[in-house]
């Protein structure tokens, strides 16, 4: 229960209508339990009849029109407490929601390093709809079972205490034996929850990379993976369901033993005259009515159970430790670009025990453009990553503009940067809202002036609806060079004194290549940048070159000037001059693709 409770909390303003699903159940449970009252009468009307004795007419009309209206307004209440309940599920998924996405985004990148997309979707979806589910059951059916309990034991209590004891000892009984099968279920719940989730964490991340998929014809192997991990969730709930239903099995028979006996006990009774024919109808249909409650308080069990297994992985997501509030108080407007790392040392949470940068030392002047080029997993990403502030550094400190990079708030830093992946990492939507992602008031003019200054206005020009053109989920519509020129854009839009370059130009065409480095050129001419190298012939032109060898700088210097040298970048040059095949895997290993 304590998980629900939990999790109830990052909801808010659902108790009223919780109250009026659950005051509609109990009004339904009144009409329901009148109804065989005026049955009772009206059987007793027919027993007079029989007996010759000559009754009003109106008098049986009277019941008949008695049970229409108590039938009508059950249906009325029922169904308006339908309509509260969909509004309750739609406001609990509302805010659930966006309460779990708001903390999502308030979590450390260290999170995402290891968690499935597909899993962190699941998981809400799954809670949502298994609480929500939960929730309505509960306010649907308990207290009107409540309710129709205690009315009917306290009706039964006035013709028989031994009956009265029947019917109450029931719920203590059922509720002991479904107990029993609670801890196994839960168990294989979890198994099965997780099996699912890995299944759908692999769902997303093949949907996103179908391209990849079907370059490699591996469908039928992600088909087998995929069909594999739901097959287990198969199993699984053939054991979880025969166990359950085992001990259902067990419930209803101890069930079908005490009601023997109260309809036994009725039976004698009315044979000997001590009740009426009608008191027999009565007693008869009020505790056979309490059959319902106790199947729905095995479905209020079964559903309580899988909300609790659904609302655990959620809870713990949101009991996840966000990003270590922001103290640093001081912003400023517009950095430089002085760049200082002295004595860094970091390594990532998972991998403690190695380090992945070992007393990093360089600065940058303002406007200065420098190149890394390491092995891959050297820690040419972790620089900017610390640079950026996902991470922070073990030991050693960054300055940036003279203060320690701790001391500027991070919303400060990340408007002064600007970054250009590999990857353009784009969104679904236009053209338009890409590039002003990094300034959502942007006017249409200053888009159009960063679109021209990134080579991008040509094609944008030639689209039929230029920069309100849909550009598919991650940019799939268009080109690499195309999506590379609207990624450069949008960077050249943010107008950021430090540039973060994950050099785009490696996988293009000559012609897209050409279009997107002369975007490149301008967007770099007066800021401080920093480029990780995956061509050796686009970096020529930069101030300094560092080389990063097991996680230390190797050299540091002009690019003229370690040529001669000998050391790390003089051999990827001369590995760069061969085209045979060692050469161009050795270059791999290091991120650089050959230019020949």
């Amino acid at each position: 229960m304590r998980p629900l409770i939990d999790i109830l909390k990052y909801t808010h303003g659902l108790a009223p209508l919780y109250i009026g699903v659950a005051i509609a159940s109990v009004l339904v449970a009144l009409t329901g339990i009148a109804m065989p009252f005026v049955v009772s009468d009206a059987t007793n009307l027919m027993v007079d009849v029989v007996g010759g004795k000559a009754i009003d007419l109106w008098q049986v009309i009277f019941l008949a029109g008695l049970l229409f209206v108590f039938d009508i307004a059950n249906t009325l209440i029922r169904n308006y407490g339908g309509y509260l309940g969909d509004i309750m599920a739609a406001k609990l998924r509302e805010q659930l929601s966006t309460a779990y996405y708001k903390h999502l985004l308030s979590l450390p990148q260290s999170y995402y390093d290891t968690e499935l997309t597909g899993t962190i979707i699941n998981r809400l979806n799954r809670a949502i709809a298994e609480l929500s589910n939960f929730l309505n059951m509960f306010a649907n059916n308990f207290f009107q079972m409540l309710l129709t309990i205690i009315i009917t034991v306290i009706i039964v209590l006035q013709y028989s205490w031994l009956l009265a004891v029947l019917a109450v000892i029931m719920y203590p009984l059922f509720m002991w034996l479904t107990a029993l099968t609670s801890k196994k279920w839960q168990k294989l719940q979890t198994e099965k929850n997780k099996e699912t989730d890995i299944a759908s964490g692999r769902f997303a991340e093949v949907i996103s990379q179908m391209k990849v998929v079907k370059s490699y014809v591996q469908e039928k192997l992600e088909y087998l993976k995929f069909s594999k991990r739901f097959a287990k969730t198969v199993s699984i709930t053939k054991e979880q369901s025969a166990y359950w239903h085992k001990m259902d099995v067990l419930r209803g028979s101890v069930l079908s033993v005490i009601f023997f006996l109260i309809f036994a006990y009725v039976f004698v009774q009315t044979a000997e005259q001590k009740f009426t024919i009608g008191e027999m109808v009565l007693l008869i249909t009020l505790i056979n009515g309490l059959r319902m409650p106790l199947f729905n308080m095995s479905f209020i069990v079964d559903n309580f159970q899988k909300a609790v297994s659904g609302s655990v992985d959620v809870l713990a997501a949101l009991k996840e430790e966000p990003e270590p509030q922001d103290k640093s108080s001081l912003k400023i407007k517009r950095l430089k670009g002085r760049i200082k790392f002295d004595n860094v040392s970091f390594a990532y949470a998972d991998e403690k025990n190695v380090n992945v940068l070992k007393d990093i030392t360089f600065d940058i002047q303002p406007g200065e453009h420098l190149a890394l080029v390491s092995q891959s997993g050297g820690g040419k990403t972790t620089i900017t990553n610390l640079l950026m502030r996902l991470y922070l550094p073990d030991s050693g400190q960054i300055m940036i503009d003279d203060h320690d990079l701790r001391e500027v708030s991070k919303q400060s830093l990340r408007h002064n940067i600007a970054m250009v992946f590999q990857d353009p990492s784009l969104f679904s939507g236009t053209i338009r809202e890409n590039i002003a992602y990094s300034k959502p008031g942007a006017t249409d003019e200053e888009i159009a002036r960063a679109a021209k200054a990134a080579n991008a206005s040509e094609f944008i020009d030639k689209l039929d609806k230029g920069y309100d053109t849909e550009i598919g989920e991650r940019g799939l519509k268009l080109s690499g060079g195309q999506k590379q020129r609207i990624a450069i854009a949008r960077a050249i839009l943010k107008d950021a004194p430090i540039l973060i370059l994950d050099e785009a130009t490696s996988a293009l065409d000559s012609r897209s290549e050409q279009l997107v480095q002369q975007a490149l050129d301008r967007l770099m001419k007066g800021r401080t940048t920093i480029i990780i190298a995956h061509r050796l012939s686009t970096i020529a032109g930069v101030d300094r070159i560092i080389t990063l060898k097991g996680g230390k700088i190797d050299e540091i210097g002009a690019p003229e000037d370690l040529a001669k040298t000998n050391g790390l970048y003089a051999q990827l040059l001369e590995l760069q001059q061969s085209a045979n095949r060692s050469a161009k895997e050795k270059l791999a290993k290091f991120d650089i693709s050959s230019d020949s």
